[in-house]
């Protein structure tokens, strides 16, 4: 059996694809409907992921302090997301990135690991990209949006 060949991680500058997923909350949305909102902050995802278990509450600071919107794309199914939202406190809106079709909204940002997080501007372009957990890359994000992310007494890592 021949080896899939991995899509290019799209890089800041790139324009969004225009690919559609259900919201968790019901109906469907693009993602360049969400950018045309504003700038939004997208992170992939999957329930299993202890790097995403660490990166999530802190996105739920962001998107609570009001600053940037932020949506998360899961790789898994309505229930399991469902009850990830609730095991980690996570309020902000929810794409579903279908595992039937071959996942594709991850397919189409090039996706190959998780949390990977994509700034969007309101004209439909990614301007920052992230990797994994980086402790700087959080900070600037919450000054993007005016927030503080981290709390007197949060331990977290440099990097993951």
């Amino acid at each position: 059996m021949a080896a899939r060949r991995q899509p290019k991680l799209l890089d800041a500058g790139a324009p969004v694809p225009d690919v559609g997923a259900k919201l968790l909350s019901g109906g469907e949305t693009t993602l360049r409907e969400i950018a045309a909102r504003g700038p939004a902050l997208v992170a992939f995802f999957k329930i299993s992921c202890p790097v995403c278990q660490l990166t999530f509450p802190f996105l739920e600071r962001l998107h609570a302090a009001g600053g940037l919107a932020v949506y998360g794309i899961s790789q898994n199914d309505a229930r399991d997301t469902r009850e990830f939202n609730e095991d980690f406190g996570i309020t902000f809106p929810i794409l579903l990135d279908d595992e039937d079709a071959g996942f594709p909204a991850s397919d189409a940002f090039g996706i190959s690991s998780v949390p990977t997080l994509f700034l969007v501007e309101r004209d439909g372009s990614i301007s920052h990209v992230v990797e994994g957990w980086r402790k700087k890359e959080m900070e600037w994000l919450g000054a993007r949006a005016g927030a503080a992310v981290f709390r007197q007494g949060d331990n977290v890592p440099e990097w993951k």
